[in-house]
């Protein structure tokens, strides 16, 4: 159990620091340029999201849908919460500098591309058949099959 959550703890750590980068390198590379915040929060959304479906599709070969989304879902609202309320620290502001509006865009901004990304991972890993449901499925017609075959005479 205790190596559960400290892969969701390594999950969330590496979403946070891909926003941690982000922000430092508005804030020391292009301080007050508009068009660099947004071109580094689209990169960084990109990269929350690539990431998801990484992890997702990693773990829909060997285990159920309902224990990775679950993990997957844990780390991915750490970073989330990490991201929004201890990043905006990092760049020189506060959580809700900018008014409650911004503050949720960015809640909705980072669960949308988590969920298209392990959406599009899983569903990837399962059109090619490798998920964790179609190889047991697999696997038992395998087996029916080779019980099921008629003696020679």
């Amino acid at each position: 159990m205790a190596q559960r959550w400290r892969t969701v703890a390594a999950i969330a750590g590496g979403l946070f620091a891909v926003n941690v980068v982000a922000r430092l390198v508005v804030r020391w590379g292009y301080p007050g340029d508009d068009y660099a915040a947004d071109a580094a929060t689209l990169a960084m959304l990109a990269a929350v999201g690539v990431g998801c479906l990484a992890v997702a599709a990693w773990w829909t070969p060997s285990r159920p849908a309902g224990a990775w989304a679950a993990d997957l879902a844990a780390a991915s609202a750490a970073g989330l919460l990490l991201a929004i309320l201890v990043g905006p620290l990092l760049s020189g502001t506060g959580p809700f500098s900018y008014g409650a509006g911004e503050f949720f865009k960015q809640v909705w901004q980072w669960a949308g591309v988590s969920v298209v990304g392990a959406l599009v991972g899983t569903g990837a890993v399962t059109a090619l058949g490798q998920d964790h449901r179609s190889r047991g499925l697999a696997r038992f017609a395998r087996e029916r099959l080779a019980g099921a075959r008629k003696p020679r005479r």
